[in-house]
């Protein structure tokens, strides 16, 4: 039953688009029966019916008015070869990576030249070739028909089929399932006959005087250019057109979905079957399709079986086809254009995003004024135009405080982006002290790179006090003792008296190095300080890189830790969340400056850091953002009633924070009441 409700869906449209491409109306049919009988057979979609698409028509109608319908079958035969190969090269899948409004564009841009040509069939007249031709020809096409009529008539039964088309799907269930094309051509047959309506109707001929084989003659004219245009916009609009199809069928339906190179393939084999009998060329078509979901299709047998109805009708009925006006089919190919060019899709996209609602209507305006290849490519470049100018959005937050400019940039930094790089940067060169934080670029291009590179070596040299380059990745970067020779920000020479030198600090930091470049770095400060503990840290740990106005926030508190050089003499570590404070054996070697481990709090910095031997050294050492146990061996104490009195006796620190002593034995607590808590129970809270 769903073959029989395809039949009669895929005769006026292979007859229509027949006569809309400017071949006999036998050829339609024939490029339908080679949709079901042989393309039906081969795997791929189970549920989509192929034939003669209405999108190809004006292509098909431009060809043969220019070479003729001889050299048709052979273009459609090398359209075929190429859609095969492309099948067995498993290129299926380029077909879906196609802008969304690249494909609706070409499909308004198809369906906007078939309903400007269908207007001159509706009205019985011949029409003028291009759609700028057809659009000029407008006003004296209104003048003949108001004075003939043989037109008015036929504009009857045209404007009858669109409204048919149009309303049938409201009319109530069983009525609705038939096909709308199919009740506009029934109807249009009987109005035909009557007296009065003197229009012209089809002429099919037989349908095996029709196939026509290609020619040696033919076949020599393929390597034109205009011939080779021709081959590749068949192949790259019938494949498209078919894989679209192929994902709009396959939302429709639960079953099996369509395997893309497979589907390529067998496409391919038809066209070439199509192009060999001197056809037209076929894609999958969505009418059809649509109508054999619709009418409970759940195998491949229905395609297969509407060719055979196809064939029988052509061999045993085609008195039939000649009862059938060509302004009803006119008016079904209007409406199918109309369906493909579809206004509220305009709008819809302009909505949902303007920028590829301009791709749709460049697309369309394309196909329009030039062709359809033509107008398919300049939507794609516009499209990439598009997405290349989105994935290069960078943001450049400038900050300038006193003698000091700095510059932070997100998103991603290509070429596209360059000019406005360049200004950004020049508007704080004259400062003495820049700093370019470019960590937080999600994608950073050699142009864009190259650039902050140099700019950074022209600071260095032209004698600014502080240059701070920081690249999003550690390609290049040398060991802590050298700088990224890259960047050109090595530590520069000082001049003078020690008296008269002016301190020129320049960091250079690649995150992901184990160590940074800058001011305050400890000389011993490393990976194996301590066991347990991580590696140093990087430059961006350190604060006193910078001016005050740019110190960066921390997740953590930020304090100095301090130590004595004294040979021997023990480190006081305050309190953290991990355990107690107690003296650590392992600091009693001289000049060693420890790490902070992971929940330690810090003291305050009272003192800048030592410039010269001899003096207390006070370093900023952070811990990284996250916590983990005290490092160190602890003695454990057993879950006990709590004794009463206190147990510790604070030290007098002289204003720093106490650090007391290991709890007497059996007692457990902790200064901060957050250690013992988790561990012990709410009632260990002192």
């Amino acid at each position: 039953m769903a073959s029989i409700v395809v039949f009669l869906v895929a005769l006026p449209l292979c007859i229509g688009v027949a006569a809309a491409s400017g071949v006999a109306p036998a050829l339609g049919i024939i490029t339908g029966i080679i949709g079901g009988l042989i393309v039906g057979f081969l795997p791929g979609s189970s549920l989509q019916v192929s034939g003669p698409a209405a999108g190809l028509a004006v292509l098909v109608l431009e060809f043969t008015t220019e070479h003729g319908v001889e050299l048709l079958g052979p273009v459609v035969l090398m359209s075929g070869l190429i859609q095969m190969a492309l099948g067995v090269l498993k290129a299926g899948g380029l077909f879906q990576s196609i802008s969304l409004s690249v494909v609706q564009g070409m499909l308004a841009g198809i369906g906007l030249p078939l309903i400007l040509s269908q207007i001159y069939a509706l009205v019985d007249s011949k029409q003028l070739g291009t759609p700028l031709k057809n659009v000029g020809g407008l006003g004296d096409l209104a003048t003949a028909v108001a004075g003939n009529p043989q037109k008015v008539a036929a504009l009857v039964l045209g404007l009858m089929a669109i409204v048919l088309c149009f309303v049938w799907y409201k009319m109530p269930a069983p009525l609705n399932k038939v096909p709308a094309p199919l009740i506009a051509v029934v109807l249009g047959c009987v109005v035909g006959v009557m007296p009065g309506f003197d229009v012209k109707k089809v002429e099919f001929g037989n349908m095996i005087e029709a196939i026509s084989f290609p020619t040696p003659d033919a076949l020599g004219h393929l390597f034109a250019p205009d011939v080779l245009i021709m081959i590749i916009t068949f192949t790259v609009i019938a494949s498209a057109e078919s894989l679209f199809s192929a994902a709009a069928v396959d939302r429709m339906h639960t079953g099996p979905r369509t395997k893309y190179n497979q589907e390529l393939f067998a496409q391919g084999v038809g066209n070439a079957a199509s192009g060999l009998v001197g056809a037209m060329p076929l894609t999958a078509v969505i009418v059809r399709s649509a109508a054999n979901v619709n009418a409970g299709a759940k195998t491949k047998l229905s395609r297969i079986l509407h060719g055979v109805w196809l064939l029988g009708f052509g061999l045993l009925l085609p008195g039939l086809l000649g009862l059938i006006p060509i302004a009803v089919l006119a008016g079904v190919l209007l409406h199918a254009g109309w369906k493909l060019f579809n206004p509220p899709a305009f709008v819809k996209m302009w909505k949902t995003d303007r920028g590829e609602g301009i791709v749709m209507i460049i697309t369309t305006a394309a196909i329009f004024f030039a062709n359809l290849l033509e107008g398919v490519l300049a939507g794609l470049a516009v499209a990439v135009v598009l997405v290349a100018l989105r994935m290069s959005h960078m943001s450049i937050k400038e900050t300038i405080k006193g003698d000091t400019g700095r510059l932070e940039l997100r998103g991603n930094a290509t070429f596209l982006r360059l000019p406005r790089l360049i200004e950004a940067l020049e508007a704080i060169s004259h400062l003495p002290r820049v700093h370019v934080d470019a960590t937080k670029l999600s994608h950073l291009d050699l142009a864009c790179r190259s650039q902050i590179e140099e700019w950074g070596e022209q600071r260095k040299k032209a004698g600014a006090l502080h240059v701070d380059v920081r690249l999003p990745d550690a390609k290049g970067a040398k060991d802590a003792e050298d700088v990224d020779a890259t960047s050109g920000l090595d530590e520069p020479e000082l001049s003078g008296t020690p008296d008269q030198q002016t301190p020129v600090e320049v960091t250079a930091e690649l995150p992901g190095s184990g160590n940074g470049v800058g001011a305050g770095v400890g000389e011993n400060v490393g990976p194996g300080a301590h066991p347990g503990t991580h590696p140093a840290p990087s430059a961006s740990d350190f604060t006193d890189t910078l001016p005050p106005t740019h110190e960066r926030s921390r997740p953590y508190q930020e304090a100095a830790y301090q130590h004595s050089t004294a040979q021997g003499q023990p480190h006081a570590h305050p309190t953290h969340a991990g355990g107690y404070a107690r003296p650590h054996p392992q600091h009693t070697h001289p000049g060693h400056h420890p790490q902070y481990h992971p929940g330690q709090a810090h003291p305050t910095q009272t003192q800048p850091y030592a410039t010269h031997p001899g003096q207390v050294h006070h370093h900023l050492h952070y811990s990284p953002p996250h916590y983990q146990p005290y490092p160190y061996p602890q003695q454990a104490y057993p879950q006990q009633p709590y004794p009463a009195g206190p147990q510790y006796q604070p030290h007098d620190t002289t204003g720093q924070q106490p650090v007391y002593p290991e709890p007497a034995p059996g007692a457990y607590w902790d200064p901060n009441g957050e250690w013992a808590a988790p561990t012990h129970g709410e009632g260990s809270r002192r």
